[in-house]
């Protein structure tokens, strides 16, 4: 290099500070935007372009953004559809830093995005539309605030045809921006509604945009543990054929399938569990931890929070990789769905682990099962033994049994006998209609046994036989054809033929009494045979019944019985 260059000094150059750069940056953003030289075409789309400064290392570099602004129209051109959508962007003033859609992936600009996509999707959940053209849309994380609008349009009037059951095929952002709506229960009547629009959206829409099997698949097992539905995930994937999607899946609900494979002893392995005792061991194991829950409960202790306690649970999101905003308030509570899935909520935060049980617990859960086998081996006579040993167990539950003065093995014990002595009793059931042939057999044998007393003294002076019918219309008794019998005699003959205890339920009936019952079964006899008997003689005396199938005296025969038998 020549000596001229070698030379040469170079000048300093100060370097701005911090705050200078921060005051530049604010000048250039509050300062208002110039509007760029458009042509008619651009005034159409009621869109223009401002220049935002985005920090960046190499001086000068900035970015474009595309950004809808209002455009003022007069009366004879005013948009309703348009002042709509504004409406609907206006929410979205007060995130305001979110409006940077390059940063989509950071946690603070995803979380106030969703918040911002719930707000304005109940706002525009009855929105319908009938536009005719049509604007693709690709986007990450779509929502509304993102779209123009033709890009709207599109999409509304699109959702108005799939509502109505019409699904086409469109861009795929539009139809996870339709997902969306779904699993925040937007535009539908309940969590159950949802389910059932979504799976049907899904099913239609997989056949021209099969990719989102894998997101769909993930979010309806999110939607049963997110909304608290009347069925379990396990009876929805078994109803709906989705098993293979689903591996190892168990029911929401603690089952014995599931308590059996988080214990240390599966008891389904025993040489006990075979096909005859299989029924009967799985009855005594909810009846055995019914009894736990109760007693424990009584006593301050929670027997499932004691099962189901793993030693550390990591932050579970709702319907990961979907733009999905907490909007319902959840209670405390947990959700097993395998042997390695437990979701736990409280306080409104959710929480997950693979492990669904510390060792501790399997040790406990283990003991219970296997107690429980060893005293049921013993009622059933089995010929083989088995013993289970509760030194072995370390679950803090056996010191804060003891504290409170119990005993597991005793609990265990007692309540498998009680199960065992419940059902295998015998209980007699009594057959209706072989219980009426009894009684009319009883019946029939003791018309055989009755000898009619004879009065051997005749009657002194016979008077005319009373030819007048009894008001039931039966023919009357004449107990000699040459005699004839007035109507006092024939009821003072029918009182003398009667026994004692006749004479005193026929006064029970007269005076409506309650105790019939009571009086026939102290005197050894049926209630039926006591009052058939009544019958038989008034009858032959008087030529009608006096009571009824309902044990009640015959209005016509009140004032005679009261005159007979008071």
């Amino acid at each position: 290099m020549g000596e001229s260059n070698s030379n040469r000094k170079y000048e300093s150059f100060k370097i701005p500070g911090r705050q200078q750069i921060q005051e530049a940056e604010e000048t250039h953003l509050l300062a208002p935007a110039k509007p760029a030289q458009t042509n008619p075409s651009d005034a159409d789309t009621g869109v223009f372009y401002e220049i935002e400064y985005d920090c960046c290392p190499i001086p000068g570099v900035g970015k474009f953004v595309p950004k809808p602004q209002k455009i003022e129209a007069s009366e004879s051109e005013k948009d309703e559809i348009r002042e709509t959508f504004d409406q609907m962007r206006e929410i979205a003033r007060a995130y305001r830093s979110t409006f940077g859609y390059s940063r989509f992936f950071d946690k603070r600009v995803h979380t106030e995005n969703s918040i911002v996509f719930y707000k304005q999707a109940l706002f525009m959940k009855d929105f319908t539309d009938d536009y005719s053209g049509s604007a693709p849309f690709s986007q990450y994380f779509p929502y509304y605030q993102m779209m123009g609008y033709e890009q709207l349009r599109t999409y509304f009037t699109w959702r108005t045809k799939v509502r109505e059951g019409n699904v086409s095929d469109t861009s795929l952002s539009y139809a996870f921006l339709y997902i969306y709506e779904l699993l925040s229960n937007i535009g539908v009547k309940d969590p159950q509604n949802g389910l059932d629009k979504l799976m049907f959206f899904w099913k239609a829409f997989r056949v021209y945009q099969k990719s989102i099997d894998r997101y769909v698949l993930r979010w309806l097992k999110d939607y049963h543990i997110y909304y608290q539905l009347t069925q379990s995930f396990q009876e929805f994937v078994q109803r709906n054929h989705l098993a293979e999607h689903y591996p190892q899946m168990t029911d929401t609900d603690d089952t014995f399938e599931l308590f059996c494979s988080i214990s240390n002893y599966d008891i389904r392995k025993s040489v006990f569990f075979t096909d005859d005792n299989a029924k009967l061991i799985i009855e005594c194991f909810y009846f055995v931890v019914d009894r736990l829950r109760h007693i424990l409960d009584d006593n301050g202790i929670h027997f499932d929070q004691s099962i189901f306690q793993p030693a550390k649970m990591s932050v579970w999101t709702p319907f990961k990789d979907a733009l999905f905003h907490n909007w319902m308030k959840q209670p405390d509570r947990r959700i097993v769905l395998s042997p390695n899935e437990i979701y736990i909520c409280t306080q409104n935060q959710w929480a997950f682990n693979t492990t669904v049980t510390s060792q501790g617990s399997r040790q406990l859960l283990g003991y219970i099962i296997k107690q429980m086998e060893s005293v049921l081996r013993k009622a059933v006579k089995y010929k083989f033994k088995l013993t289970a040993n509760v030194n072995g167990v370390t679950h803090k539950l056996i010191a804060e049994l003891k504290g409170a003065n119990l005993s597991l093995e005793s609990i265990i014990s007692s309540a498998v006998m009680e199960f065992y002595r419940e059902a295998t009793k015998t209980v007699v059931k009594v057959d209706q209609q072989a219980l009426s042939i009894i009684r009319q057999e009883a019946l029939a044998t003791q018309q055989k046994l009755i000898v009619d007393e004879q009065d051997e003294t005749p009657e002194p002076n016979p008077k005319p036989l009373d030819l007048s019918l009894p008001p039931h219309g039966n023919t009357p008794f004449m107990p000699d054809d040459s005699a004839a019998v007035s109507g006092a005699d024939m009821w003072e003959s029918f009182k003398n033929s009667l026994s004692g205890a006749e004479a005193t339920a026929l006064s029970i009936v007269l005076h409506g009494g309650t105790d019939l019952k009571q009086f026939a079964d102290s005197c050894g006899v049926m209630l039926e045979v006591l009052m058939d008997g009544i019958n038989e003689k008034a009858m032959d005396f008087i030529g009608d019944n006096l009571i009824d199938d309902e044990f009640v005296l015959y209005e016509d025969y009140k004032n005679q019985v009261k005159e007979l038998v008071g």
